[in-house]
């Protein structure tokens, strides 16, 4: 897996991390040590390019999850209450404005919606509109 990162400026500056390869047991570390750098390094808004991401596994989707808390948690005033977030997941009100995801395989995308992600994170096809939606 290799990642390449870089900052698309839109309402708000946007990391881009372009993934090339799986996300998995055996490389969803690397993953996450990379974000949570990147988030240590100011990063508040991220975009998880997966154009070039045939596979997320159980490790990756969580390695994902972890993310969407990390970044959660740096913006508690801007942020619902844990259970006002809840409650906007299950009527379907809340999407994530921190953390969202790009070009998702077929396969992706259907563990995505399959696992509920869907119901808390945007997935775009349009770079562009992606970042507008920052």
């Amino acid at each position: 897996m290799e990642i390449k990162v870089f900052t698309e400026n839109g309402n708000v500056p946007v990391t881009v991390m372009h993934i090339d390869g799986n996300i998995d047991s055996s490389t969803h570390d690397a993953f996450l040590t990379k974000a949570r750098q990147l988030i240590k390094d100011g990063a508040h808004h991220i975009l998880l390019d997966l154009s070039h991401t045939a596979f997320v596994s159980s490790a990756g989707w969580r390695a994902i999850q972890t993310i969407f808390n990390e970044l959660r948690s740096l913006h508690p005033s801007a942020n619902l209450s844990e259970e006002e977030m809840k409650k906007g997941i299950a009527n379907g009100t809340y999407k994530s404005p921190h953390l969202k995801l790009l070009n998702l395989s077929k396969d992706v995308q259907a563990v995505f919606v399959t696992t509920g992600f869907d119901l808390f994170l945007e997935a775009f096809t349009d770079m562009k509109t992606a970042i507008a939606s920052f």
